[in-house]
């Protein structure tokens, strides 16, 4: 079929029973929650949802039409595993339409244990290019949300030619950082925004201003570019938010999909007064990332104060159909077609009625107790009856057959509305025959140049230094690609990859499952970078049989965990904390600071904030992770992470790390 003749699904955020009717009554086409148990999905702080509540409201929500996609999108460790997979299970049984997936272990198992289980893959999965998505869809997902960072050329490139659908956001609050990328929270405040407990500092004041909060992200001017897209699903954030806000702004969403246009000035209006910081933000959309930067501010308050009601929602007509006849068991079917058009229709048997002795069943009571349906979400549209004269039936038993086919199509609603992609198998590929145990990152050219790196299996300088290298002297054997490259960047990518090739450059260090496969198409072995979230042991094996010669644990995972997936793990460095795709240092102190600008928290602490080519920025941490002077990076490969150091402050502490000495001083900051 092709998708650009339909329009893409509307797909509305539930994180109560009460958001979910809203959805239902502003008319979502699908609706993603979270389940309650556990840390199973990125926002553990919303209501969610209990398996008792599944059973009932996933059914309801079919009978609307209405599918219910389940967010199991966190980073999985081994000892959680078997309690995703029991509610992996049940959720099966429920009649969830498909899950949405970070973890590609946890993924591998849903693969294992429920092949027809449709998989989603998260924006947490990092995927930003047509490459990515190929991956993903060998690895069975039936669709892939793509990052929020996409302009509108590449979020086309990324879907035409594609076997997997692709979902984009459309309406809500946006990370600063690339998904899945963000550590900020959890390395500084101990709360894992990949484990669904994020504390929201981009939100919070640096220096004299708020140069990490953005605007929330509005399309809405953008509906007949999105339709024609290609794109199968819209995605509107909001877990978090109130019934009122899932209710309001998807009614309006709605009605611009359905009458395939852009939103007018007064409609833009009424997104803003439902929520909005400072206005909104198209940029990533537009590919212009300029005045993308707001907070909530109290006229912003002000105007959403008073929340529009939700009505109720309506309950879904029946067709009900009864038959009691003399010396047969008592028959009811019920009908409902779906906003889709698709029919469910059940059919229960009773008990056989008796003669009457006294009053004798009339057409009007037994269409009074098949009508009793309250509570049910289902109202009687139509009843026709089939009654022989003369014959009894208790209340009672009229009331069971009414529950019994209520129930049975319930049952039927359970159903999924959505078919699997068939399984397969992630690209196999043969594992270096060196392993490399002893591994270094340099993000500046002169540290690589001057650091002491003959005890190294491998150095990665960044692709974008190789250029400030001596035309004499040594090279590095190993290139560490962007983390990021979007479609139009890939050709130039690989331009420059296969020039190093040629160089004798050996390995590459990915960050992405999309890079996993230019790097070896360019003929390099590929090295995993800790980006790559890799928290268990199915994790480890899937990439393994990627080709890949070895791999970063996650950065949150501990070194005795790393030892037990066989990863290596930083014993140096400042970890990354956040990707950005807008350089907010150009917007905060201009082109001039690049390379010498920081972040100034609340407490006076700065983090560093570098340039990752074209014009991302990188926020490292304020002090480096260092394990050289413990025993908790025995047993695992090394890995030395370079950013702000000079070359004279690397061999340093690379000296104190092979005598597992402390660090002689703090590492000075080469920035202002």
């Amino acid at each position: 079929m092709n998708r650009k003749a339909i329009l893409p699904e509307l797909l509305a955020p539930a994180g109560s029973e009460e958001a979910l009717l809203a959805a239902c009554a502003a008319g979502a086409d699908a609706a993603y929650l979270g389940v309650a148990e556990g840390v199973s999905n990125a926002r553990t702080l919303a209501e969610n949802f209990t398996r008792e509540q599944l059973l009932r409201l996933i059914p309801l929500a079919h009978a609307h039409g209405v599918r219910i996609y389940v967010t199991l999108n966190t980073l999985v460790y081994d000892r959680e595993m078997p309690a995703l997979l029991d509610l992996a299970r049940f959720l099966y049984e429920a009649g969830a339409d498909a899950l949405i997936v970070a973890d590609l272990g946890l993924a591998r198992a849903l693969r294992e244990a429920l092949p027809d289980l449709p998989l989603h893959a998260s924006t947490q999965a990092f995927t930003h290019s047509a490459r990515g998505v190929r991956a993903l869809s060998a690895l069975g997902f039936s669709r892939v949300v793509l990052a929020r960072e996409l302009s509108e050329a590449n979020i086309r490139e990324a879907t035409k030619s594609t076997p997997a659908e692709t979902e984009i956001f459309l309406h809500g609050a946006l990370c600063v950082s690339h998904s899945g990328q963000c550590l900020f929270s959890s390395l500084v405040g101990g709360r894992s925004g990949n484990r669904g407990a994020c504390a929201q500092p981009c939100r919070l004041p640096y220096g004299e201003g708020y140069p990490l909060s953005l605007k929330d992200y509005c399309l809405a001017r953008h509906i007949p570019a999105l339709i024609d897209s290609g794109v199968a699903s819209l995605k509107i954030e909001g877990r978090m938010k109130s019934p009122a806000y899932v209710y309001g702004v998807t009614r309006i969403y709605r009605r611009l999909l359905d009458e395939r246009r852009a939103a007018t000035d007064a409609e833009m209006e009424a997104l803003a007064r439902i929520f909005s910081r400072d206005g909104f933000t198209d940029g990533y959309f537009t590919g212009d990332l300029s005045h993308m930067g707001g907070v909530r501010r109290a006229e912003d308050k002000a105007a959403s104060r008073e929340e529009s009601t939700v009505p109720p929602l309506a309950p879904v007509p029946l067709h009900i159909e009864a038959a009691i006849r003399a010396n047969r068991p008592a028959a009811l079917a019920l009908t409902l077609r779906t906003r889709e058009g698709k029919e469910h229709r059940v059919r229960i048997e009773g008990e056989v009625p008796l003669v009457a002795e006294r009053a004798a069943l009339t057409p009007e009571n037994v269409n009074e107790r098949l009508a009793k349906l309250g509570g049910t979400g289902f109202a009687a549209a139509e009843i026709s009856l089939s009654l022989d004269e003369g014959l009894f039936l208790p209340v009672g038993a009229l009331n069971a057959l009414r529950r019994a086919a209520v129930e049975a199509l319930y049952a039927s609603l359970r159903t999924r509305t959505e078919e699997a992609a068939p399984p397969t198998a992630a690209e196999q590929g043969t594992p270096a025959p060196l392993a490399l145990a002893r591994t270094a990152q340099f993000f500046r050219a002169d540290t690589f140049v001057g650091t002491d790196t003959q005890d190294f299996d491998a150095c990665f300088l960044s692709l974008a230094q190789f250029d400030a290298l001596p035309k004499e002297g040594k090279t590095p054997n190993g290139v560490a690609l962007p983390p990021v490259i979007f479609d139009s960047e890939e050709s130039a990518v690989k331009r420059a990859l296969l020039a190093l090739a040629a160089r004798g450059v050996r390995y590459a260090l990915v960050s992405s499952l999309g890079a996993v496969s230019l790097a070896k198409e360019c003929g390099f072995l590929p090295f995993g970078d800790f980006r790559l979230n890799i928290t268990n042991e199915k994790s480890a094996a899937l990439y393994r049989e990627m080709g890949l010669c070895g791999f970063l644990s996650a950065a949150e995972l501990a070194p005795s965990a790393a030892r037990r997936l066989g990863a290596s793990t930083v014993v140096y460095g400042r970890i990354p904390l956040m990707l950005t795709e807008r350089c907010f240092v150009k917007e905060s102190a201009g082109c001039g600071a690049c390379g010498r600008f920081s972040l100034l928290d609340r407490k006076g602490v700065r983090f560093p904030v570098l340039r990752e080519a074209p014009h991302r920025a990188l926020v490292v941490n304020s002090v480096p992770t260092y394990l050289g002077d413990t025993r908790d990076g025995e047993g695992v490969g090394a890995h030395f992470l370079f950013t702000v150091e000079s070359a004279r402050e690397a061999n340093d502490v690379l000296r104190a790390a092979s005598r597992r000495a402390p660090l002689a001083k703090p590492v000075r900051r080469a920035f202002k």
